[in-house]
């Protein structure tokens, strides 16, 4: 059979003309939601979309709304070529790849163009998480300021670290769900805090879309797929398999009766530091609330990030004993 050749779509107005001509048509939307230089994890998300829909939508857009000016918008990989190789592989194929150029690009507004006109373009810069952090998008000065915010959520775990990411995750997506108005979303539990975002700002603002989460995929050695593993040389590769190592080793001493969180985490951090790693958090949460616990009681998520080189990880493993 031949592969499936995807429709690409890069206008927001033909995007939303499409889905809406689908759903009248009585097909459902799937959408998969990525930022490209696509691997097996995310082609695992396509394929578990397609048990929720009957057609799929991948969306390939790199949101300098998550990225501080100090952060790696700028040598964030990409392989669009090959991205729409991978995507032609998927069993069930894609029908739309949507790759918008710039979704905060608002020259069609003459307002915005007269404000660029009189020199005001940093309408953002200042605003960021209130503490001056501002996005690549405020400090170009788009004119964009309004931002979606899952405020208790957002703030723990990679939160700490990435003030305004989570306030760009929820953003982005919120306009990506206004465009392609899908029926059913796909996020991998890799990036958990930002699953459990997605799903309390869908329920709190009433998006009548269901969003489901994805496990991780990992390579053979047991390394979460990452678009950003492509940064790490050989060595520090090798090194980072003391993230899943570790957590493997705490759910298995959980399994066996070790609940005491404060020893799990001081163990995985040893194993991580030792290895070569630089951690930037290690959490024992609460599944649903992402709070973190002393003692495992009930459902949890071990998330750790940490740093080989210049490439920043993150992995978690659920526990619930």
């Amino acid at each position: 059979m031949a592969a499936k050749e995807p429709l690409v779509i890069t206008a927001k107005d033909e995007m939303r003309k499409w889905s809406r001509k689908m759903r009248s048509q009585g097909k459902s939307i799937g959408l998969v939601p990525t930022m490209g230089y696509l691997h097996q994890g995310h082609l695992s998300l396509i394929q578990e979309a397609h048990k929720h829909s009957h057609l799929i939508v991948v969306s390939i857009y790199v949101n300098p709304g998550q990225f501080s000016p100090s952060e790696d918008l700028s040598t964030y990989p990409s392989d669009l070529h090959g991205d729409m190789l991978k995507l032609k592989s998927v069993p069930g194929g894609v029908d739309v790849v949507f790759c918008p150029k710039n979704l905060y690009d608002y020259n069609n507004d003459s307002d915005e163009k007269q404000k660029n006109k009189n020199g005001n373009e940093n309408l953002g810069a200042g605003g960021g998480d209130g503490n001056g952090v501002v996005s690549c998008v405020e400090e170009k000065g788009s004119g964009h300021e309004t931002w979606v915010r899952v405020e208790r959520l957002e703030k723990g775990l990679c939160g700490k670290s990435r003030p305004v990411f989570f306030r760009g995750v929820a953003t982005i997506v919120t306009k990506l769900f206004h465009i392609v108005e899908p029926d059913v979303a796909v996020f991998g539990k890799k990036d958990y805090q930002q699953w459990r975002i997605i799903q309390r700002m869908v329920r709190d603002l009433d998006f009548a879309i269901e969003i489901v989460g994805s496990e991780i995929t990992r390579d053979s050695d047991g390394l979460a797929l990452s678009s950003r593993n492509v940064h790490l040389s050989p060595e520090e590769r090798q090194k980072a398999l003391s993230i899943s190592r570790s957590l493997s080793k705490a759910k298995a001493a959980a399994k066996e009766g070790q609940v005491k969180c404060r020893e799990l985490k001081d163990s995985a951090i040893l194993t991580i530091t030792q290895a070569g790693g630089r951690i930037d958090y290690a959490e024992i949460v609460d599944q649903e609330n992402l709070k973190s616990v002393e003692e495992i009681k009930g459902p949890v998520v071990f998330c750790i990030a940490a740093w080989f080189g210049k490439v920043r990880l993150i992995d978690n493993m659920e526990i619930d004993i």
